[in-house]
């Protein structure tokens, strides 16, 4: 009977000496706590409302705030996300050199000021330098990088991350206390429409 040997043998699972991890370069790690299924979890939540708008759940929690509920305890989620790419844009490789350039002008800029903290003579001049040369190499990468993905992406665009609801949750110990504070908010809305 062959028995495995090497660094990976003393972590395997089901062997003896499972439990064990090897060394890394900080030192012997442990095992993570929990049940291994990500950070341990709160205390249990109950959601308290649900809206269609992040301001309307924000309104809510000001109005539990301001009527000294423990806010700390609560949370606004948002759930039925979207993820929405917004095309800015068609990138070509001269527009990819000019974005290249801007950053790399601010790069040179700021190498450009350490240097002339330090000069003696025309520091201005070497901030200008800076700039260019800057400016010149951030424009032949962007250039570059562009020209190397070979028409894989054309565009330039902007994500982001959108919720169809929002719920207000609180934790579960609280949550008759929030019903009772938000059942006050909207008979005082109610009124407040009726005039």
């Amino acid at each position: 009977m062959t028995s495995a040997s090497g660094p990976t043998a003393a972590w395997r699972s089901g062997t003896q000496g499972g439990d064990l991890l090897p060394s890394g370069p900080a030192g012997r790690l442990s095992t993570p706590a929990g049940d291994g299924h990500g950070p341990e979890a709160g205390p249990p939540t109950v959601t308290i409302g649900s809206y269609p708008d992040y301001p309307t759940a924000q309104r809510v929690v000001d109005y539990l705030a301001d009527n000294r509920f423990p806010v700390e305890h609560s949370a606004i989620v948002g759930t039925n996300l979207t993820l929405v790419e917004t095309v800015l844009g068609r990138m070509t490789t001269g527009r990819a050199g000019l974005l290249g350039a801007g950053t790399g002008a601010w790069f040179g800029l700021f190498i450009g000021l350490l240097f002339g903290i330090f000069t003696v003579g025309n520091w201005l001049a070497v901030i200008l330098v800076g700039l260019v040369i800057g400016a010149i190499w951030g424009a032949v990468f962007g250039a570059v990088a562009h020209a190397m993905t070979g028409g894989q992406r054309d565009f330039t665009s902007a994500s982001s991350l959108r919720a169809g609801q929002y719920a207000v949750t609180v934790d579960a110990q609280l949550a008759d206390q929030a019903r009772q504070l938000l059942g006050r908010m909207q008979m005082s809305g109610s009124a407040a429409d009726a005039r």
